[in-house]
């Protein structure tokens, strides 16, 4: 074939190929089986194979994932993309319509727009010349980040607009079906792995990793919701513009007349049912004025239009008892109380705890350990408690003391309330000296041993603004510490690779390094051997974290509340989506487990804390004190005479270290 016949062929195959894709992942049809749709791919790959010079960025053959990327790139929103403000009845709709009103020429507002309040990842994509270029995501409204390659591989976005030769851009929100989520799930059973909490956390997170491949692994979609550019004189002409483009919406699009607001809000109730049947997952109604000019006009109050609300359903609801109640204390010194509740479903997903915020919102809503509460999931994603139902509230049962609690969960520690806020926080310590010790902490012998994170370095890199929580660390680049003025390049280098080197922590050390209170090495690894993974440390409850050998209610609260906290989730994401890839405890026997060792004096060949990670490592328990239990004692210079001495009395084995570099098999 020539460069020529080729260049027809091409052309031809990419025509019918994205005819197929459109009909098939955005109209839910079929032109052709899904083998003949392959077999047509195929030879379009071969093709431009054999003729790369015909290869252009909207081929259906560049949809594959490409190279993993470092991290992602921040990119300004030319129209800020905003948030939409809540309503909740039909009174606060016609409140909204009341205050609009007032502020249009002539007072009237002839139409509304509606669409299904999509529950996803907001992203906004643009297309030069017709041809896909860019996908960034909502971020803060302002800035956000650079997704293309993962979005690319979503198959019913189209990689060109046919017809178009000025700049569009369009919005929307990308999701996964119901029974595509639950397919994903069915695999994960299959795999003895643990299934996925939800379909947005699940879109979300599939576009925020910086491999490609793991997008183009899940069958997501993207929803379009608005066009931005080019201009439309209303919401409705802005879809039909969209569908004609080729972009799937949400197909329960509508348009209202002023003069029937009793059929819009027939509407809303009735969708409140039907919603369950949906493809995707909702929570409320999007509710527009369809007039784009107006719209406009009416501007922006804080981070939300004027001229739109969502309309929220009735979240799903659900009771449970509190079983205790932790305080949590977050990386800038606030003190938050969390509720400790018996597992309950609720929208979906296991819900374990719940926040209540501050100490004004446990008096008012007189929560107590042991009361049977009302839980509800705000937005269908945060749990919250709604009502505690006094009635079976237990006898004897005393308000929750939170100043008590706070010097019970952390008796070294003084609060302050401050005038005029609700929070309790540490006092005398700053945000960055809280920060400062948990890096350092981190990046311990004890915990991941990150050489050239002292207290100095740290502190330097903190105050240049480089670092400002711990997962900050691994988008640390060696021309930016270089800078620095404690470091050069060769000592940049050395740090960015050892933090580099950090990315497949073992569960035990990762554990120990997150600084949880009351945790060290030898809890850590306790832990490790119990839950044998991360995730299944995070759902633990109280009383799986009780039935570990050295870990009594205090801990266990420790370790519930680090865990409950909104901050240290987020930093855990922010670990998983900068490739930090915990890795799981296995189940092989090891040659100590079952036997008790303590270290005591000054070893040659290594220091006491590498020693007994040594021993730790085989499966040995390592403690500080002699008893019974104790297997030998590990003697080397100048060791403790008083554990000698108990040793000596109980008649427990003692090691030199020639013999115990055999034990671990280093000689």
């Amino acid at each position: 074939m020539t460069k020529v016949e080729a260049e027809k062929r091409i052309i031809k195959l990419r025509e019918l190929i994205n005819e197929y894709r459109y009909h098939y992942h955005v109209l839910d049809e079929s032109l052709m089986s899904e083998a003949a749709a392959d077999s047509l791919k195929h030879e379009l790959s071969l093709l431009e194979a054999e003729f790369p010079e015909l290869i252009t960025p909207d081929s259906p053959t560049q949809r594959v994932a490409g190279k993993p990327l470092d991290k992602f790139t921040k990119v300004a929103h030319e129209k800020r993309m905003i948030s939409l403000a809540d309503v909740f009845s039909e009174e606060e709709v016609r409140d909204w319509i009341t205050r609009n009103e007032k502020l249009i020429p002539g007072g009237k507002i002839e139409e509304f727009f509606t669409d299904i309040k999509m529950d996803g990842l907001a992203c906004s994509l643009k297309y030069r010349d017709g041809v896909f270029v860019q996908a960034v995501t909502r971020g803060d409204g302002l800035v956000g980040e650079d997704v293309t390659l993962n979005v690319k591989t979503i198959q019913n976005i189209p990689l060109r607009i046919k017809g178009i030769s000025s700049e569009v851009e369009v919005r929307g929100e990308i999701v996964l079906f119901k029974k595509d989520f639950e397919h994903l799930n069915e695999i994960q059973r299959k795999n003895g792995e643990a299934e996925f909490a939800n379909p947005r956390n699940l879109a979300a997170g599939s576009i925020r990793q910086l491999d490609p491949k793991v997008a183009a692994s899940r069958p997501l979609k993207f929803i379009a919701y608005d066009l931005v550019t080019p201009d439309s004189d209303t919401w409705h002409d802005a879809y039909e513009k969209l569908r004609e483009f080729g972009f799937q919406t949400s197909g329960e699009d509508k348009v209202f007349k002023s003069s029937k607001m009793r059929e819009l809000f027939k509407y809303i109730q009735d969708l409140d049912e039907y919603r369950k049947g949906l493809k995707f997952n909702t929570d409320g109604m999007v509710i527009k004025i369809n007039n784009r000019a107006i719209y406009d006009s009416l501007g922006i109050v804080g981070k939300t239009p004027r001229g739109a609300v969502a309309y929220k359903f009735p979240a799903e609801e659900s009771t449970t008892v509190v079983k205790d109640i932790v305080i949590s204390l977050g990386r800038t010194g606030a003190a938050t109380p969390v509720a400790i509740l018996e597992p309950v479903q609720v929208a979906g997903t296991t819900v374990r705890h719940a926040s209540l915020h501050n100490a004004d919102e446990i008096a008012r809503l007189d929560v107590r350990i042991g009361d049977t509460v009302i839980i509800y999931k705000a937005g269908d994603i945060i749990p919250q408690v709604k009502e505690v139902l006094v009635s079976l509230r237990p006898e004897k049962t005393a308000p929750f003391d939170y100043e008590k609690a706070l010097k019970e969960q952390y008796p070294e520690l003084e609060f302050e309330r401050p005038s005029g806020e609700v929070v309790y926080r540490v006092k005398g310590e700053s945000s960055d000296l809280i920060l400062k010790r948990a890096i350092e902490y981190y990046a311990s012998k004890p915990a991941l041993n990150i050489e050239g994170l002292g207290e100095k370095n740290v502190e330097a890199l903190i105050k240049a603004g480089l670092v400002n929580s711990v997962s900050d660390l691994y988008k640390l680049k060696t021309h930016e510490v270089a800078k620095l003025e404690r470091f050069g390049e060769l000592s940049a280098q050395n740090l960015v690779k050892a933090i580099d080197a950090s990315r497949e922590p073992k569960l035990a050390k990762f554990i120990t390094a997150l600084g949880i209170r009351h945790v060290g090495a030898a809890t850590a690894v306790s832990l490790a051997r119990r839950f044998k993974s991360l995730k299944a440390l995070i759902e633990a409850t109280e009383d799986e974290l009780l039935s570990v050998d050295d870990i009594g209610k205090v801990v266990a609260e420790s370790i519930l509340a680090w865990f409950s906290d909104e901050d240290n989730l987020k930093m855990l994401a922010e670990l998983e989506g900068l490739g930090v890839k915990v890795q799981n405890e296995t189940d092989v026997l090891l040659p100590l487990a079952g036997k008790s060792y303590i270290v005591t004096g000054t070893l040659e060949s290594m220091g006491r804390e590498e020693a007994e990670d040594k021993l730790r490592e085989l499966g040995a328990t390592v403690t500080s004190s002699v008893t019974k239990t104790t297997t030998a004692l590990i003697v080397g210079e100048k060791p403790g005479k008083s554990k000698l001495d108990k040793a000596e009395k109980l008649g427990i084995a003692q090691i030199a270290e020639d013999e115990f570099l055999r034990l671990i098999n280093l000689e």
